[in-house]
């Protein structure tokens, strides 16, 4: 009976010996999947990017874009810039709000650099950090105008990222121009946790009398907490 006992680990080390390979071949499988995933989305892109060369290159380009600062046009594709925007492709459609007969549209609200960084959106799917952090509160407002919902997000994303003191005032009083529930939200939120450095800054000073409605919606913020932490007890 002893024997038996003794022999029973002994049985049932070999048996997990015997099936910890298969954890590893499946993990080793999965590695092999996601390797063809991610060549497969690699050879996507490239291809794509034939986009991008396209307009680089200016190749059988069919539409003129002019900057709002009288910079000079810059040449793209109507067939693309109706894929991106619902609103360029009203735009450019036969049956709807034409573009002028040149076929050049302007974008009164972008300066040069602007308008290049949002061909370069449109085309690419994507932006450089420094182009991005430079005219992040422009392209959001154009993606907001123009309606070109992943544009939104990827400068959504962006300045929810690098929220802090300097910029909430800007964050809030764009997202209040773009109706971003979200951003707005988050920007209050943080203003009130952080009230005396954000208030007593020179900038709420420039910020408070060109925007008295977010300036009230603030106090709301700031009173509505206080209240909430005296009930809880905080």
């Amino acid at each position: 009976m002893m024997v038996k006992e003794a022999i029973k680990p002994v049985m049932f080390l070999f048996h997990l010996h015997k099936i910890r390979p298969q954890p590893l071949a499946n993990l080793t499988k999965w590695i092999t999947s996601m390797k063809d995933i991610e060549d497969d989305l690699n050879k996507k892109i490239s291809f794509l990017s034939g986009l991008v060369v396209a307009f680089r290159d200016q190749i059988h380009t069919d539409i003129q874009l002019k900057p709002g600062n009288h910079g000079p046009c810059i040449p793209a594709h109507k067939a693309l810039l109706a894929a991106r925007s619902e609103i360029f492709r009203n735009m450019l459609d036969s049956d709807g709000c034409k573009a002028p007969p040149s076929d050049t549209i302007t974008l009164p609200e972008l300066n040069t650099e602007e308008l290049e960084s949002l061909l370069e959106f449109l085309y690419s799917g994507n932006l450089p950090f420094d182009k991005l952090e430079k005219h992040v509160y422009s392209l959001f407002v154009a993606a907001d105008k123009y309606e070109i919902p992943y544009l939104q997000e990827f400068c959504e994303r962006f300045l929810l990222s690098s929220l802090n003191a300097s910029n909430v005032l800007e964050i809030l009083e764009i997202s209040d121009v773009c109706s971003n529930k979200t951003l707005k939200e988050t920007a209050l939120n943080f203003i009130v946790r952080n009230m005396e450095d954000v208030v007593f800054s020179a900038k709420y000073e420039v910020f408070a009398p060109k925007n008295p409605h977010l300036g009230v919606q603030i106090t709301r913020a700031f009173l509505m907490d206080s209240k909430s932490k005296r009930i809880n007890g905080v």
